[in-house]
């Protein structure tokens, strides 16, 4: 069984080996939260990885109903943890309790939507073409696929989901779903919030029977190298900043055995506001633009860092009303120090940029982040400025004023990739304007009509990627049940006797499950 021993988990244990001690700190106070935490050594990421590596036959073979049991358990831990888990996160994080409640029943969730997947069987991708043997003028052999697990994953908590996209977060429910065994790095601006969840996750790996080093946590800066870099880990999820996201894919890329990286990196989410929508409501689209800019403040992966409108009588009634709502907007606490070190940073980058106007905002200043809004001159998109293409994490809002539909269309072109696009517009000109909906889909991951992207809904369809630098593969989703896919790959298996093979590619079909069989889906035995 797996056993507690300190603070940094190695191969489903906790170590307190690390020398180098290591302080979670309240998000509004900079105080020291009480619990000590210790940096990883190189040799603790080494026994962390081969303790997944050494789970990972064992686990992967486990049968989808195993796992799932496994993942429900999880939920239910993650469920039961209750008013002091809510404020050490909240004390953190600087989130308030209603979004931290939320999003523990989002992470809950998460865990029970894939072990659905499990129990449903279509993420094995059955298919079977069954010998041909008469076949001129040569035989076809019996060939049959299925996805098997790629072995241990490296996931990367992230800064501004500290539960849903952090140590039980998408990444690790999809990994573990699919097979992987899960070697975690906290993130260092919540590492007490990932002690909770990660003692929820192996007490629920105790619970079901799981082979132990099924999940590993490792603390500390610097680290990720040696995990990436370790020759047991098969994959990466990331979700942070384009730096952090290009460095590890490199890393990644340069191994000896290259690996994928599948990392969730830097976007604008351009919003694109259409003339008609803005006569008819642009008071209402001014107050809901201005919410979203700065929900959460301003600290979400879909917050829309870009509006782009028509010159017109109505774009400029629109851009006062919305200028006047963010200057309504109080400051809010950032999710640490760190974060509004960064937002400085990048607000003195846009103040100091000749080809931008300040608009909307007061001056920053204090322990907390002021919305903004500035104005740019299109021909700084049109020209590729890089300034303009980089995600300012914080409250902050960039307008652009196009002269006509050529120019729409050229700013579009200008664009790189992006998690999602916006549109709001009416019915009719919605239809007008059907190959601006068109040109996006080259461009992101997810378009929204007349709502806003400050909200991913995890569910069957959710696409949360995009074009790089959206994502490092925009093949994947890292929302959604389609995420167990990155870390799955098919195998063949070629004139196998029914004795030898999974049971997911037996005649009987014992699992019960549709099958592409012959070209025909189907769940017939065979």
């Amino acid at each position: 069984m797996i056993t507690l021993l300190g603070h940094n988990y190695i191969g489903g244990h906790r170590s307190a080996n690390g020398s180098v001690q290591l302080q979670s700190l309240d998000a509004s106070t900079g105080e020291p939260l009480p619990g000590t935490f210790f940096q990883a050594t190189e040799d603790e990421v080494d026994a962390a990885a081969q303790a997944a590596a050494a789970a990972y036959p064992s686990y992967r073979n486990l049968s989808a109903e195993k796992r799932a049991t496994f993942l429900d358990a999880i939920a239910d831990e993650i469920d039961a943890l209750g008013d002091e888990f809510v404020a050490t996160v909240c004390r953190e994080t600087a989130l308030p309790a209603g979004r931290i409640q939320g999003e523990r029943g989002r992470t809950s969730g998460q865990m029970r939507l894939f072990a659905k997947v499990l129990r449903r069987g279509d993420f094995y991708g059955a298919r079977i073409d069954r010998a041909l043997p008469e076949r001129q003028p040569l035989p076809r052999p019996d060939l049959r696929q299925y996805q098997i697990a790629l072995g241990p994953v490296a996931v990367f908590g992230a800064s501004n989901f500290p539960l849903a996209f952090s140590t039980a977060g998408g990444d690790t429910a999809s990994a573990l779903a699919a097979g992987c065994p899960v070697v975690f790095k906290a993130h260092s601006g919540h590492m007490a919030t990932a002690e909770w969840v990660a003692d929820a996750v192996i007490r629920a790996a105790e619970r079901t029977g799981m082979p132990a080093g099924v999940f590993n946590m490792i603390y500390g800066g610097g680290v990720g190298e040696w995990l990436v870099k370790h020759p047991a880990i098969q994959a990466v999820g990331f979700t942070g900043s384009l730096k952090g996201g290009n460095a590890l894919s490199h890393m990644a890329a340069t191994r000896p055995q290259p690996i994928p990286v599948f990392a969730e990196m830097s976007s604008i989410n351009p919003v694109f506001l259409l003339p008609d929508a803005l006569a008819v409501r642009g008071e209402q689209i001014a107050a809901q633009l201005a919410g979203s800019v700065t929900l959460g403040c301003g600290q979400f992966c879909t917050n829309p860092g870009l509006v782009i409108g028509l010159r017109s009588p109505q774009f400029s009634g629109f851009l006062r009303q919305f200028c006047a709502h963010m200057n309504e907007q109080p400051a809010q606490t950032m999710l640490n120090a760190g974060a509004l070190v960064s937002y400085g940073l990048g607000l003195g980058a846009l103040h100091e940029h000749p080809g931008l106007t300040h608009l909307a905002g007061h001056p920053q200043q204090g322990e907390q982040a002021q919305p903004q809004v500035f104005k740019a001159d299109v021909s700084l998109l049109l020209n590729g400025d890089e300034l303009l293409q980089e995600e300012v994490f914080g409250p902050t809002t960039i307008v652009i004023e196009v002269d006509d539909q050529a120019q729409l269309a050229a700013a579009l072109h200008g664009l790189r990739g992006q998690l999602t696009a916006t549109l709001i517009g009416e019915p009719e000109e919605l239809l007008e304007y059907r190959w601006l909906a068109e040109a996006l889909q080259e461009k992101v991951g997810r378009i929204l009509l007349n709502g806003y992207p400050t909200g991913v809904e995890v569910c069957e369809a959710m696409v949360h990627g995009g074009p790089y630098p959206a994502t490092s593969d925009s093949r994947g989703t890292s929302v959604g049940t389609l995420a167990i896919n990155r870390f799955l790959r098919p195998v063949c298996f070629q004139n196998y006797p029914d004795a030898l093979l999974p049971e997911a590619l037996q005649n009987a079909n014992p699992l019960g499950i549709r099958r592409l069989v012959d070209g025909e889906v189907s769940d017939r035995v065979l």
